[in-house]
């Protein structure tokens, strides 16, 4: 089932509030009642039309996003290196999110920034080190991200975290689907209608059990927690004022707009 998090319009009579929901087959949200990560999913008698809402980024995490680097073999090439024999791991803020729609804002430090389109997971349980066999057990679901970089920050500083951690640098969305399963769907990353990414899922050298298994023996996930899953080959930079979308087969598209460069 596809999990939204919303903003329904004034005339809906359902508040100003963010709400969860079950997006249905007929474009209508069944309402749930709390956060369904943390609270399971409880759908209440009210519905609202999806032209009636804002979407939102699915989930805000309370905690941290983990991302992984460097996990496609094209990707690592084009950046001048190679695979590593485990993962590369970093930390965006919570406070980088924003969701499908939102605009893209171009620091007034950044040069250019990229697009990098990824898989984005959605743990659903306290977890501390998970066995690859059992990985399934502690995810909610899956979303698409973009771990938006401003690419000669990066270079400077050596490491990745300022260059990725500018507020607005993680769009998540549309939706979290919580029946996908991982395997060799497309993923794209279209930049004014072009297509500028475009591999498949199973091109990622780590696969979901090896990251969820290796992160959760350095920390500790929470419920809410998001972690990225590395971008194919094809990244550069976004003009401003430019429409960028993140799409996986199975997932639906993730757009948003480029502010003016300041």
């Amino acid at each position: 089932m596809r999990v939204v998090r919303f903003t329904p319009q004034p005339d809906t009579g359902l508040g100003s509030d963010p709400l969860y929901g079950i997006l249905e087959e007929d474009n209508r949200i069944s309402i749930i009642s709390g956060d369904p990560i943390y609270h399971g999913i409880q759908k209440t008698a009210a519905t609202v039309d999806l032209t009636k809402v804002r979407l939102l980024a699915p989930v805000i995490p309370r905690s941290k996003i983990v991302a992984v680097g460097k996990n496609y073999a094209d990707h690592a090439a084009e950046m001048g290196g190679v695979v590593p024999e485990e993962p590369i791991i970093f930390l965006k803020p919570n406070t980088s999110v924003i969701g499908p729609g939102d605009t893209i804002v171009w620091p007034a430090i950044a040069p250019t920034i990229d697009y990098e389109a990824e898989l984005a997971i959605v743990i659903g349980r306290v977890c501390k080190e998970v066995p690859k066999e059992r990985v399934n057990d502690v995810i909610f679901g899956y979303t698409m991200a973009n771990d938006v970089t401003c690419r000669e920050i990066q270079r400077k500083d050596g490491q990745w975290m300022r260059a990725k951690s500018f507020d607005t640098f993680c769009p998540l969305g549309p939706w979290i689907e919580t029946e996908f399963v991982p395997g060799n769907q497309r993923i794209t990353t279209t930049l004014n209608g072009e297509i500028k990414q475009d591999a498949h899922l199973s091109d990622m050298m780590f696969k979901v059990p090896d990251i969820i298994h290796f992160i959760t023996q350095v920390m500790t996930l929470l419920p809410g927690d998001v972690v990225i899953t590395g971008t194919p080959a094809g990244i550069g930079p976004m003009p401003e004022k430019a429409t960028v979308a993140v799409a996986i087969e199975g997932l639906g598209q993730l757009t948003n707009k480029v502010s003016a460069k300041p």
